[in-house]
Formats: structure tokens, C-alpha cells, sequence
């Protein structure tokens, strides 16, 4: 990924701002990047906990894959997350497969063919989740997802007093530093995530689908460990540990992006099978 080479052919991508209405009548705001010579293959690629397109690894993956793939990239913020409508919810893994599923289809009605879906941390969930579900899309890159999720629900709300507080009232509000309300958690979004099966799903995957999991040696949020759990369960699956590199890939965001274009550009693209319903 040359600095020169890559700055000329910055100067040839189309970067656009773009609304589609998810099945429960939300709006979901991304950004369509894309040379200026229409390509029909897209890569979709999906953020974390509480976080949004703009995360700076997802902005640089989605600007490789146009500069150096030739395809087209989309990334978008899920329902109650950045730019798009809707409410903020904790847990809601399948909420986001299914906004998810309305990008997908979104792009298909345009003509455009889906080579790959990227998500990172929490979107690393939605993207195996979705190819657990519907089958559909050939590529999958999972970047420092959680396999088990009963775990950092503690660090994440505030400690066990808090976990508590929460059983006993039936919801949590969780602020920041500043004691500004982030966010209210009750009982049913714990419920939901803790039934929220990544075994089930990983075995799930058809041998079909090629999954990439990336992760981070030094992840402080994620353990590396999660990824080895994926290996073991995903038949198609390829893992990669960036040594040194924490969850959002701070130091390591050229290196991240290679990675993935080497795996897309691995694999052919080939037309997608019917999706199972």
C-alpha cells in the first residue's frame, strides 16, 4: 500500500452519504466510497459498541478496498448508533444482523453484488451472526469479536454492585465521567445477550463461506483467546494475531487493512447462492 499510488487514486474516489430504511422503518446512515468507474462489488463493513462508521481502522479498511481492491465499500452506523435514528439498546446482537440484512439487500436491489462483510468488535458478531443466518455472502471478516459473551458484561456496566443494582430495580443506567447518562441497560438486553449462542452460530457457517478473524495480541477489551474459539468451530476460517495490537488497532491500521485485502484478493469472487430462509 504505496503512499504515492495511494494518494493518486484517493484522488479518484467518489465518497457519498447515503440513508436506508431498515425493516422496522429506521434510517441507517453510511458512506458509499467507490471509484469514479462504478464497480458492482461491495464491501460492507460494520462497527462496535457504541461506536460508528467513523472508527479510524474501519475508515482506512473501506478506503483500501477502493484505492487498492478496486471494489466499492459502504460503512454504516447500526440503528441508535451515530448518524442513524432509532434508540440505543445494550445487547441487541440480532437487531443489528437484521439492520444488517437491509444494507445487504439495499445494495442488491442496485444492482451491486455483496463480496464481503467486515465488522469489528461487536460488528464482528453481526457479520457471523448474519452468515449463521442468512448464507448469502461469501467473505466474512471478523475483527476482535466476542465469542463469549457472558463475559465483560461486569467491566463493561461497573462492577458486580452494579450487576446487582440491576437485578434488583430491572434496569441500569450507565454514565460517563462526568456523570452524563450513556446509556440504560434493563434486564431483558442482558437476557438477550447472554441467549445469544456464538457456538451455535460458528458451526452454523457453511463450509462455503471463508471467514478471515483477526485480533489483537495485546486486546484489552476482547481476549485473544475468543479467536481461537471461533477456529475451532468455523470450518472455512482463517486466523490471524497481530502482535502488539489492541482492540482498535491504533498503531496498526495500514497493517489491518493489508491483511484483509490480501484475504479478498485470495479468494475469487463468485456469484452468491441462494439465501436460506
Amino acid at each position: 500500500m504505496g503512499g504515492n499510488s495511494s494518494s493518486a487514486a484517493a484522488a479518484h474516489v467518489v465518497v457519498e452519504k447515503l440513508e436506508v430504511v431498515n425493516a422496522a422503518g429506521v434510517k441507517l446512515v453510511g458512506i458509499l466510497e467507490e471509484g469514479r468507474k462504478r464497480r458492482e462489488e461491495l464491501c460492507i463493513l460494520c462497527h462496535g459498541f457504541q461506536s460508528s462508521k467513523e472508527l479510524p481502522a474501519l475508515v482506512t479498511i473501506a478506503a483500501a478496498v477502493v484505492q487498492e481492491a478496486g471494489m466499492s465499500s459502504f460503512r454504516f452506523d447500526f440503528t441508535g448508533n451515530g448518524e442513524s435514528g432509532g434508540e440505543f439498546a445494550y445487547g441487541n446482537y440480532w437487531r443489528e444482523v437484521e439492520d444488517l440484512r437491509a444494507v445487504v439487500e439495499f445494495w442488491r436491489a442496485r444492482g451491486r453484488r455483496i463480496v464481503a462483510l467486515i465488522g469489528h468488535s461487536k460488528g464482528g458478531n453481526a457479520v457471523l451472526l448474519y452468515a449463521s443466518k442468512y448464507q448469502d455472502v461469501g467473505i466474512i471478516v471478523n475483527i476482535s469479536g466476542r465469542f463469549d459473551l457472558r463475559r465483560g458484561i461486569r467491566g463493561r456496566l461497573g462492577g458486580k454492585e452494579r450487576l446487582q443494582q440491576l437485578k434488583e430495580d430491572g434496569f441500569l443506567d450507565v454514565r460517563d465521567n462526568a456523570g452524563n447518562l450513556e446509556f440504560r441497560v434493563v434486564k431483558q438486553d442482558i437476557q438477550e445477550r447472554l441467549s445469544t449462542d456464538m457456538h451455535r452460530a460458528s458451526i452454523s457457517i457453511p463450509h462455503r463461506c471463508r471467514v478471515l478473524t483477526i485480533h489483537g495480541s495485546a486486546d484489552e477489551l476482547v481476549p485473544v483467546e475468543d479467536a481461537h474459539e471461533f477456529a475451532k468451530r468455523i470450518s472455512n476460517h482463517v486466523i490471524r494475531i497481530m502482535e502488539g495490537a489492541d482492540h482498535k488497532y491504533k498503531l496498526q491500521q495500514q497493517e489491518i487493512a493489508s491483511l484483509i485485502l490480501d484475504f479478498l484478493q485470495s479468494n475469487p469472487v463468485e456469484p452468491p447462492p441462494q439465501a436460506s430462509l
